[in-house]
């Protein structure tokens, strides 16, 4: 990968992580579209790495409510337990949250699936276009969420459950979690949020396991070009996000999912169409 692939592809990164549109699929696209060699151990690497890049940018607009505690009276006659659970209630949420995806994601990597479905534009093109159907009709199948709702363990464990449906690239981790909190009665503002704050442990956690796979491979990927080009497509995906996550709330909030699922339809209705006439995604061979 050069700088200007690098660039591209974070600013893509950066663009649709938190949208509803599946930013590793659009990143897989792009990557084929550049003619970046798929099925390699870095590239993979770079396809999560960056994108926890993008999800710091949760913890840089939202910090007032990232790092906050709860200073309220412990119940009396509350165990450790119950008194660290009560402090950091929020972390606890986080916790619950990311557990499935944690048992998912290490079976998917452990067996080979995860990296097979990194290499396959088809899969994206029909998930997009399947999550893409979907979209427009969930605002009518579970816009019923109400502020009284709050968030709780049941909740954020279903919500969850819902973000390893995402394991599969063109589903979207923003789109699986944002309407698995609808499904759990919240507003899509708070669907939304909650989405972004259980981002930040499951791509740290992702990352990492990345950098170990890599540092356990042959270390000759970890040249100065690619260590420049992971510290470059993590700070741009960065910046971009920041730009895009606060747009993204106001207009998932007034108007829903409907433009998203329509754009998924014609992005993967095209891709499907180039790929089923033997046409080939890269512009340069």
């Amino acid at each position: 990968m050069d700088w200007l692939e690098t660039v591209i592809i974070a600013i893509v990164e950066g663009l649709t992580e938190f949208l509803p549109v599946s930013s590793t699929g659009h990143m897989i696209i792009t990557q084929n579209l550049l003619g970046v060699p798929q099925g390699d151990p870095f590239v993979h690497a770079f396809t999560f790495i960056i994108q926890f890049g993008a999800i710091l940018s949760v913890v840089c607009l939202y910090w007032k409510r990232f790092f906050r505690f709860d200073n309220s009276p412990v119940p009396t006659g509350s165990n450790l337990f119950q008194r660290l659970k009560h402090r950091y209630y929020f972390y606890w949420l986080l916790i619950v949250g990311v557990l499935p995806a944690v048992v998912i994601g290490l079976l998917a990597k452990k067996s080979g699936l995860l990296d097979w479905l990194l290499d396959s534009v088809l899969v994206v093109a029909i998930m997009l276009v399947v999550g893409g159907v979907f979209m427009l009709f969930c605002d009518k199948l579970f816009n019923k969420g109400t502020d009284a709702n709050k968030m709780n363990e049941r909740r954020a464990f279903k919500i969850g459950l819902y973000q390893c449906i995402s394991v599969i690239p063109g589903v979207s981790r923003s789109m699986a979690t944002i309407v698995g909190g609808m499904t759990q009665g919240l507003t899509r503002q708070r669907a939304a949020e909650f989405s972004f704050f259980l981002a930040v442990p499951t791509m740290a956690g992702a990352t990492l396991l990345d950098l170990l796979d890599l540092l356990k491979e042959d270390t000759a990927w970890a040249t100065p070009h690619n260590i420049s080009m992971l510290v470059l497509g993590c700070v741009v995906a960065f910046v971009v996000a920041l730009l895009a996550m606060k747009w993204f709330v106001a207009f998932l909030t007034k108007y829903g999912f409907k433009a998203f699922g329509i754009y998924r339809i014609i992005v993967g209705g095209i891709i499907l169409v180039l790929l089923l006439t033997g046409h080939s995604l890269a512009m340069v061979d």
